[in-house]
């Protein structure tokens, strides 16, 4: 049984260190989990000053009964541990016991889609938030995208979210894992099939040369704004700001079309496994504001309007790391805005989470450009 209030699942994960780290800046004491107890107290023991932290260290077996016992007394749990679409049921589950709020980092398209059907109204019945992607990708873009909602009539966002880095190993693994689903953006408010192999050279705000971009497996955009009666279209692109990269993983990509899903389906999570670890570069080192910094636009248009929205930010797993924390110390002080499933900004508004991200130097004001 917890003592403390919120549970970090998968701490010792890069990201999971993170919001740690953020949670003990606001004063919030924490439980981090995982499945690997030695290697939970070496990653959070380096957390600079974890020494004036209120929390414990737990090992924690990854089933719904081990996590409901460790829930219990837990209000908010942020979880790490992805792929979600294959690890993130029993987390939920086990929250939707123990009436604890659900956060997670997911990038996972299917993962966003499937955990509101199953769970949506469920959480809504107990006054629970459930809220995947809590993240730089995609909540700083959905941050610009409710800026450009602002103005009446504008019923298409056309989303674009890039940075500068590479992924964590757990990224890594997300993004080989959403090669197997399909992926949708929304058109008259349905969703619509994407063609895996898309991709769009794009004008990057702020620089000369052009962008590469992909679907990035859909992202959450469509489902966040799916029932938005403001919104009837949303596509989105993404990526990072490294040419040669994303032309490798558009060749990937191309690869896994014509060498991998003509396999026998129980074939594929072998196959993707060899040519993700072929991907994976270790743990990164920590964000250096100079170097990772991100991007996130949206183009907002109307029969009788259009409004662009530039959020320039750095340190993204830094951004994931403070959404979480504060989400987490938000609800230990108030409700959400909306309880069941919700985006970020749905739950705490987007002006608020635009905030923190400004209180904590992680993005410059944005730039918002308006025709009617």
């Amino acid at each position: 049984m917890s003592t403390k209030p919120v549970v970090v699942y998968g701490a010792s994960g890069y990201t999971g260190r993170l919001i740690c780290e953020y949670l003990r800046e606001l004063n919030v004491p924490f439980v981090a989990a995982g499945r690997n107890k030695d290697l939970l107290q070496e990653v959070v023991g380096r957390i600079p000053g974890i020494e004036t932290a209120e929390y414990d260290i737990v090992e924690v077996e990854h089933t719904v009964e081990a996590l409901t016992e460790l829930f219990d007394g837990a209000r908010v749990v942020c979880n790490t541990v992805g792929p979600f679409i294959k690890l993130g049921f029993e987390v939920a589950e086990a929250c939707l016991a123990t009436g604890a709020h659900y956060l997670d980092t997911t990038g996972e398209q299917d993962w966003v889609m499937a955990v509101r059907e199953r769970f949506a109204a469920d959480y809504q019945e107990k006054g629970l938030l459930l809220a995947p992607d809590i993240a730089q990708m995609y909540t700083t873009g959905e941050i610009a995208a409710q800026i450009a909602l602002e103005t009446p009539g504008l019923d298409t966002l056309d989303v674009l979210v890039l940075w500068k880095g590479f992924p964590t190993n757990a990224s890594t693994e997300t993004i080989f894992t959403i090669l197997k689903a399909d992926w949708f953006h929304l058109a008259e408010n349905q969703y619509v099939k994407l063609d895996p192999l898309s991709r769009w050279d794009v004008v990057v705000p702020g620089q000369h040369e052009l962008g590469l971009t992909v679907p990035w497996g859909g992202t959450s955009h469509p489902v966040w704004f799916k029932d938005d009666p403001r919104v009837a279209n949303v596509k989105v692109q993404g990526g990072v700001m490294n040419r040669p990269v994303m032309e490798a993983v558009v060749a990937t990509t191309a690869a896994v079309e014509s060498d991998i899903k003509t396999l026998p389906r129980d074939q594929w999570d072998d196959a993707l496994a060899e040519v993700a670890k072929a991907w994976s570069t270790g743990m990164p080192p920590r964000e250096n504001p100079r170097l990772n910094t991100s991007v996130d636009s949206v183009h907002a248009s109307g029969p009788l309007g259009r409004k662009h929205v530039v959020i320039h930010g750095n340190s993204n797993y830094k951004q994931t790391g403070l959404l979480q924390a504060w989400a987490a110390m938000s609800l230990l002080q108030q409700p959400p805005l909306r309880a069941g499933f919700a985006s970020g900004c749905q739950a705490f508004g987007h002006r608020q989470l635009l905030g923190v991200l400004r209180q904590f130097g992680l993005v410059l004001d944005p730039v918002v450009t308006e025709h009617r």
